[in-house]
């Protein structure tokens, strides 16, 4: 896809050093004993938990080890499994999963190791068979590969220096409770991705940039307490709490996830569809329930619904009503489309105001929200970070 758009991945390649020259980053890179220097705009260290950008910036990254050692196991055996899916035990000893590999037909384990084994100095499957099979349930006929590990949970102390960037695992590292990781990386790149091409781009004020560390590592933190406090609960050795995952949960949950409240606070959480960032520097405005921050509702329309011209991945204006015409005209030399869309039940019911006007960023969340389509705010709002449409 990227060599699709004229961009070419350089493989096997390392960041040796960079330095912040204040108008643009040299970076110094090693490829099979060949040394080159580079000089970009901006460098983004999405290079994981031992990030050697964040490193090379001294930021630190507070936060701990879990005491628990985790497996993790390749096998082949026999035994209940949801076939394209994830079979998650939650019993009295702690919690395992169990998910087949489509493209070897294998199987997956993961799992806490027993205390029993946590100090041994090497520690093999044969050891802990008995103890993996209990908790997944499968009996494994063959152990193609194996290996142990140890969960973090750590934030950096900064996202951003000067022209320097960090996403991903390099920013932050959390227990897998609740399958966030992935997410929450992709979700960074977003983030920082469409802000560094419009200044790129000349479409916006480097101001923009500043958005960015406030708005995901607020985020970050948020996660990482969150998930901090659901994998203690998975991995406590309590007796008591032990029990309570074994027998009680099991039925709250099945009850929560059955009401359609349940239901939807479930997939906002897990889906990170819930996410805003209402105090971010970049947000504004409130109108009906909606602020500037919160990620745009989706409303079905006659003809579709309103994410579709979301597609554009561009700024546009949103009125839920009807736009009038003196508003339409102030907007229009500034280059961002206004879209209006019917007043509906669904509109209302998501918490739109009817004939309020949002402006909405590229990556579908609100920047201002207005009750009233006062030009004015939506021309300010745009002239103070310079932007503009592609």
């Amino acid at each position: 896809h990227l060599e699709r758009t004229g961009v070419r991945v350089e493989r096997n390649t390392e960041l040796v050093a960079f330095e912040d020259r204040t108008s643009s980053v040299v970076a110094t890179l090693r490829n099979s004993g060949v040394t080159e220097t580079v000089c970009a705009a901006y460098l983004v260290g999405c290079d994981g938990a031992r990030s050697t950008v964040r490193h090379g910036l001294n930021i630190g990254f507070p936060g701990g080890t879990y005491e628990q050692a985790f497996y993790v196991a390749d096998v082949t055996g026999s035994g209940a499994v949801t076939r394209n899916g994830m079979d998650t035990t939650v019993s009295a000893y702690g919690f395992a999963i169990a998910m087949p590999v489509r493209q070897s037909g294998s199987l997956r384990l993961i799992g806490i190791v027993p205390k029993a084994h946590e100090a041994d100095e090497t520690i093999t499957f044969e050891a802990i068979r008995a103890d993996v099979e209990r908790d997944t349930g499968i009996k494994v006929n063959e152990v193609n590969w194996f290996s142990t590990y140890r969960v973090h949970h750590r934030v950096a102390e900064r996202f951003r220096v000067g022209r320097v960037f960090l996403c991903g695992d390099a920013g932050h590292i959390h227990s897998p409770a609740g399958g966030q990781g992935m997410n929450t990386g992709m979700g960074d790149a977003v983030n920082l991705g469409w802000k560094l091409a419009a200044v790129v781009q000349g479409r916006a004020d480097q101001r923009l940039l500043d958005s960015y560390e406030p708005e995901r590592i607020a985020f970050a933190r948020k996660l990482i307490e969150s998930t901090d406090t659901a994998f203690r609960f998975i991995t406590s050795r309590s007796r008591l709490v032990g029990l309570f995952r074994r027998y009680l949960m099991p039925k709250i949950m099945n009850v929560l996830l059955h009401t359609s409240y349940g239901s939807r606070a479930f997939f906002g959480l897990i889906s990170q569809a819930a996410i805003q960032y209402r105090s971010g520097p970049i947000s504004s405005g409130t109108a009906g329930k909606i602020s500037g921050g919160d990620r745009l509702p989706y409303v079905l329309t006659a003809g579709g619904n309103n994410f579709e011209p979301l597609r554009s991945l561009d700024w546009q204006v949103h009125v839920y009503g009807e736009a009038n015409a003196e508003f339409r005209a102030m907007l229009a030399p500034t280059g961002i489309p206004i879209h209006s869309f019917a007043w509906s039940d669904m509109a209302k019911a998501t918490g739109l105001h009817r004939d309020g006007a949002y402006l909405v960023r590229p990556d579908g969340h609100v920047a201002l929200a207005s009750p009233v389509q006062e030009a004015a705010a939506f021309q300010r709002y745009l002239a103070a970070l310079s932007l503009r449409p592609r």
